[in-house]
């Protein structure tokens, strides 16, 4: 963080929302990035720190110098949205606050309940502060965006929404990573203990360890306008112990030292989570040299989807016909347009060509939830 503030982050909130606060501190303050981003980013493991929250320090008011002192010496401001929130006038005063600094583009919402641009004012969840000072259209984290069916692991991607706009990183490069990390730590919750450590260190010192030399085969078609494999991390589990490292190349392989002899011949599973590819989880007989396949995973940039929109008229256009590098597509009545490229012939870009003019001649991989082409 820069040494010009003292805050990572400011968190406005409505006294009813509280918890939430407190909460939502605990989760930023906590987070490790992934090693492999951090190199990639040039950020520490606990990136998000110190997040100013007004109970662990003053009560909140009005904005007292104190206060606004605390607004400018945070990088970011953190609006933890309710219909509580919205009708709060102190979390009016820190959003204009803030605004005047000219750092809009640092405000964050973060939804807890209540839904955005609501016609029910009761449930409406932005502070009318935000349409009056004209603020651009948000898109806040929402814990109750239902992607999944398990609440909690919808309220785990809001956070890890927050996290990657607060950062500045790829949601989808620290997401999938995230999640198969709360699934271990349900399904393994029973490992570790100083009972088991004890033990498995006496075991250890019975036995002569070996080196277990592990390198990728790409199993997939071979497509050399993609990116290649970079920074896949692998993990080897034998019995309760974990081995983690990263293989950089698909040509660099790498070498997990001083395993048990006893191990070989034994069953081993093996995890690889890799950027662009489908993620492997495989059981093997362990020997000194293992090779695991990884194949691409063929939506990243086969995926080819966007809405078509006309900025004069103000509405999606239907029954549009787009060509994708030459493949015919046409909106349906939402003004969707959906095409999926085989792994062979895909790309980074696609161009795209069409009877009207187009805001952009290419669509660049791989797409959002809701990208969007403009006509002129």
């Amino acid at each position: 963080m820069s040494e010009a503030f003292k805050y990572f982050a400011f968190i406005s909130y409505s006294s009813h929302d509280i918890e939430w606060g407190k909460r939502l501190q605990k989760k930023l303050e906590r987070y490790r990035l992934p090693a492999t981003l951090c190199s990639e980013h040039k950020l520490p493991r606990n990136p998000i720190k110190p997040v100013f929250f007004a109970p662990t320090d003053i009560q909140p008011g009005g904005l007292s110098e104190e206060l606004q002192e605390r607004l400018r010496s945070s990088r970011h401001l953190i609006v933890i949205c309710s219909p509580y929130s919205a009708q709060s006038e102190w979390v009016g005063k820190e959003i204009e606050f803030f605004h005047s600094l000219g750092r809009t583009k640092d405000i964050h919402f973060f939804i807890v309940e209540g839904s955005p641009h609501s016609i029910d004012p009761k449930q409406e969840c932005f502070n009318p502060i935000i349409n009056k000072l004209g603020l651009p259209e948000i898109l806040g984290a929402n814990i109750n965006e239902k992607i999944y069916r398990q609440p909690w692991l919808n309220r785990e991607r809001a956070y890890v929404q927050l996290i990657s706009k607060l950062l500045g990183v790829e949601f989808d490069s620290i997401w999938g990573r995230h999640k198969r990390q709360l699934i271990t730590k349900i399904t393994a919750g029973t490992f570790a203990g100083l009972l088991i450590l004890a033990s498995l260190l006496v075991v250890w010192t019975k036995n002569q360890p070996v080196d277990v030399k592990i390198s990728l085969n790409e199993a997939s078609v071979h497509n050399e306008n993609l990116p290649p494999l970079q920074n896949a991390v692998i993990t080897m589990i034998l019995d309760n112990e974990m081995k983690t490292d990263t293989i950089r190349t698909i040509d660099s392989p790498v070498v997990f030292t001083n395993i048990p002899h006893r191990f070989l011949k034994k069953q081993a599973q093996f995890t690889i989570s890799c950027r662009d590819f489908l993620a492997v989880d495989t059981v093997l007989n362990l020997s000194k040299k293992v090779v695991l396949d990884i194949s691409r995973n063929p939506k990243v940039y086969g995926d080819v989807h966007f809405f078509v929109w006309n900025p004069k008229k103000e509405e999606f256009v239907a029954n549009a016909v787009i060509k994708i590098d030459g493949v015919e597509a046409v909106s349906n009545e939402e003004g969707y347009v959906s095409v999926f490229m085989p792994l062979e012939s895909q790309k980074q870009k696609y161009q795209l060509n069409a009877t009207f003019q187009l805001s952009t001649p290419a669509i660049v991989m791989p797409c959002g939830e809701s990208d969007i082409i403009s006509i002129q």
